[in-house]
């Protein structure tokens, strides 16, 4: 097997423009009045022979990771508000949603990268997500049963105890439904 070249940060000349002149591209950049061209003479003006594929280029990247930047703060805002607004919620399933939404959009956005992930990488990610779901699903599940077999011999305890008045057991098995139906609902 062909060994993989590992990836190097990119940095482009303007990241090595001293950092008042960085700032000045970066608002031009940001401001559409001004075109690459137009930039890149700005730059020759001040002695810096950068062509403005180049000022592009670095353009595309800083959009790039500004968005990814913007994405990822909102994510969390929602996850901390679903958290907040809602604290019985259970939100690991909304954490793995949205891995599972990065991962998915890595994989469809990333042709390059993804042509150089090994297979069996990505299959590992997905078959780790997958046993993740499984694996809450199960604990529910137990949960759910341990739930319901402490609610039983709780209530056989509570029938000897008071098996002699009858309507302060029907109220009393009435209690012990609800409290175990509370118990048990994904709300």
């Amino acid at each position: 097997m062909a060994k993989q070249r590992k990836r190097t940060r990119i940095r482009s000349k303007i990241d090595e423009l001293p950092e008042n002149l960085k700032e000045k591209v970066n608002e031009q950049i940001s401001d559409t009045r001004y075109t690459y061209l137009e930039i890149s003479q700005f730059l020759k003006e001040q002695g810096y022979d950068i062509s403005k594929s180049a000022v592009g280029r670095y353009a595309l990247r800083t959009n790039n990771a500004t968005k990814r930047l913007i994405e990822a703060q909102e994510q969390a805002k929602a996850l901390v508000n679903v958290v907040k607004n809602n604290p019985d919620v259970d939100y690991t399933e909304a954490t793995m949603q949205m891995l599972m939404g990065g991962l998915t959009e890595k994989l469809a956005t990333a042709q390059e990268e993804f042509d150089a992930m090994p297979l069996d990488k990505a299959g590992r990610l997905i078959v780790a997500l997958s046993r993740t779901k499984v694996y809450k699903e199960k604990v529910k599940q137990d949960m759910k049963q341990r739930i319901d077999l402490a609610f039983e011999k709780l209530e056989e305890d509570i029938w000897t105890v008071i098996k002699g008045d009858a309507l302060l057991a029907g109220e009393l098995k009435k209690l012990l439904e609800k409290a175990k139906a509370r118990m048990i609902s994904d709300d």
